[in-house]
């Protein structure tokens, strides 16, 4: 039961802009050793990732940039399983090495989520998120700190391992398997805000889609706003393959908020669309809604 666990918080909607890393090794089923640092992106930081983590220019001021970081970051994951809570950190990770120009280190990856989903019925279609299964499992740990997140994230992937009798390279390849999970249609006597609709895809009405169930992001409730780089249709047909139930506007079930290439880089001080202005008002009132480019969501689709 050896393995490596990564987590990250960045300091804006784009996953490029890492400002903590934290890394857990489990080796013969316990924690073994740790490491995290404060990074300095070198990029803006958003008024609500901050108001998050608590991260923000100032404290990281001082301490080095990802180049400068990402050598003892390769090291720890080189040729080692290694584990993220959803598919965000690795993500985060690769556009960081992207934009930095730095070799994307040889390991292989395991999504804890995916896992949790497959481990445990309950969490099969929804409720997979890091806070909600430590919860359950009374594992206390203190929310977006980045080695608390990964330290979290390990320990529930022991508690797969252990329950299920499945090894972690037997794990690598049952997240590949379906979950077997019918899709629960919406009753159609009942209203529903978030209800699907078959939309031609060239119709100017919303776009909605179901989610593909064995989909890596299978529960997550997306909503799309700004410009996009391809069709509002083709961007709903890959995020709901990818599993992402897609919805029209933000309310309280939304999870995940796409913003264009465009508008994530007029968000240091410029003005924001309405979708994304109700998404962090409901971040405020403590409603879980990740924001990131779409970019970062493409290559999201892609791994």
């Amino acid at each position: 039961m050896n393995f490596v666990v990564i987590d990250v918080e960045t300091a804006n909607p784009d996953l490029s802009s890492i400002c903590q890393v934290g890394i857990a090794s489990f080796r013969d089923g316990v924690l073994h050793s740790s490491w995290e640092s404060l990074v300095n992106p070198e990029d803006y930081f958003a008024p609500i990732n901050v108001s998050i983590h608590g991260i923000d220019e100032a404290k990281v001021r001082s301490y080095p940039n990802w180049t400068a970081v990402y050598a003892e970051v390769s090291s720890l994951l080189h040729g080692n399983i290694v584990a993220s809570h959803t598919a965000f950190d690795r993500v985060a990770l690769v556009r960081a090495c992207e934009k930095n120009k730095l070799a994307h280190c040889e390991c292989r990856w395991l999504d804890s989520a995916m896992v949790v989903r497959r481990a445990w019925p309950i969490f099969s279609r929804s409720g997979y998120g890091l806070a909600n299964v430590a919860a359950e499992f009374s594992i206390k740990y203190r929310p977006h700190d980045a080695l608390e997140d990964a330290r979290c994230s390990g320990e529930i992937l022991l508690r797969a391992i252990l329950e299920t009798g499945l090894s972690i390279d037997q794990w690598l390849e049952r997240v590949k398997q379906p979950i077997n999970l019918p899709v629960q249609p919406i009753h159609p006597d009942v209203e529903h805000p978030d209800a699907e609709r078959s939309i031609h895809p060239f119709t100017s009405l919303p776009i909605t889609r179901d989610g593909n169930p064995d989909g890596p992001l299978y529960g997550e409730v997306l909503v799309f706003t700004g410009a996009l780089s391809m069709p509002r249709h083709e961007a709903a047909d890959s995020a709901s393959a990818a599993g992402c139930k897609v919805v029209a506007n933000v309310s309280k079930l939304t999870t995940l908020l796409v913003v264009g290439n465009q508008d994530v880089r007029k968000l240091a001080g410029q003005e924001t669309s309405t979708k994304h202005r109700k998404a962090e008002e409901l971040i405020h009132e403590g409603h879980k809604i990740r924001i990131i480019s779409e970019a970062d969501f493409q290559r999201i689709v892609e791994l």
